[in-house]
């Protein structure tokens, strides 16, 4: 494995080795059913595209702060992309880093 490898799967490791981490990408990999597609369609939304970070707040029951901290974590492991609009931040697993992720492992154990 590169030292490139390494540095990537070790940062997504620490990611991922918080439960609650964890517990976000499992909500944002079925968004729909985890956060319904009603209150997003309602706003001219796709659930699809992005949730909002106050829906996986209440989802995860913490603060606002703490659920910032815990996707800016797992967006800088390259687990989550995110966009705003407007004044509110959605955020979206990256099936492709997850994907290489687990081939990058796959490949070195």
């Amino acid at each position: 494995m590169s030292a490139d490898d390494r540095v990537l799967v070790d940062r997504v490791y620490r990611a991922v080795a918080n439960e609650t981490r964890r517990e976000i990408l499992a909500l944002l990999k079925d968004p729909e059913r985890s956060f319904g597609r009603e209150r997003y369609a309602d706003q001219g939304l796709d659930v699809d595209a992005g949730v909002c970070v106050q829906d996986i707040q209440k989802a995860i029951g913490l603060s606002q702060s703490v659920t910032s901290t815990y996707l800016k974590n797992l967006q800088d492991a390259g687990l989550l992309r995110s966009f705003r609009a407007g004044r509110w931040t959605y955020y979206r697993r990256d099936e492709d880093a997850i994907r290489e992720f687990a081939e990058r492992v796959s490949r070195s154990l």
